[in-house]
């Protein structure tokens, strides 16, 4: 990975391009005061630095009102880094963290049914060693999301 040093005028530029991505060099380098060449080149070196990367970004809303679900898990501190990658690996799961805290690990997924949460977190999740306990979460209603943080997908239309 290339290190890069990101100064005031890369953190406009990702601030305008998360607002629109589909923003044109030259409208950023007008909004900026710079050449759309000094655009296009920052915009490369953020690029290839791995800082932004282009992606779509699902409006949840759109896919039929999907129950958005957190689950907690704590499990033997031994097996963390192995029960994230299994975990990960779930197609139901669109985001795994490590934690330290209450739990161990945090996945995040939107699902169709209660019944596809049970077979998930309590058959599947639960059913991995090194899992010693799983607590569920659904969001009842979302009051803000910023997808910048975390994209959420379901992953069964990806299937």
């Amino acid at each position: 990975m290339i290190h890069y040093q990101v100064d005031d005028l890369d953190r406009q530029i990702i601030d305008r391009l998360t607002a629109d991505a589909r923003a044109s060099n030259r409208h950023l380098a007008q909004a900026l005061g710079v050449t759309e060449g000094t655009v296009r080149g920052r915009i490369k070196r953020l690029e290839a630095a791995n800082l932004i990367r282009f992606t779509a970004v699902t409006n949840v809303a759109a896919l039929g009102a999907p129950k958005v679900v957190l689950i907690g898990i704590q499990a033997q501190l031994s097996e963390v880094g192995a029960l994230c990658q299994k975990i990960s690996a779930m197609r139901e799961i669109g985001c795994v963290i490590a934690m330290a805290g209450r739990y161990d690990i945090l996945c995040i997924g939107l699902f169709s049914s209660l019944e596809e949460i049970v077979t998930v977190a309590n058959n599947r999740i639960l059913a991995l060693p090194g899992v010693r306990h799983v607590e569920t979460s659904i969001a009842v209603s979302t009051l803000k999301y910023d997808h910048r943080v975390a994209k959420i997908i379901d992953r069964k239309r990806d299937a």
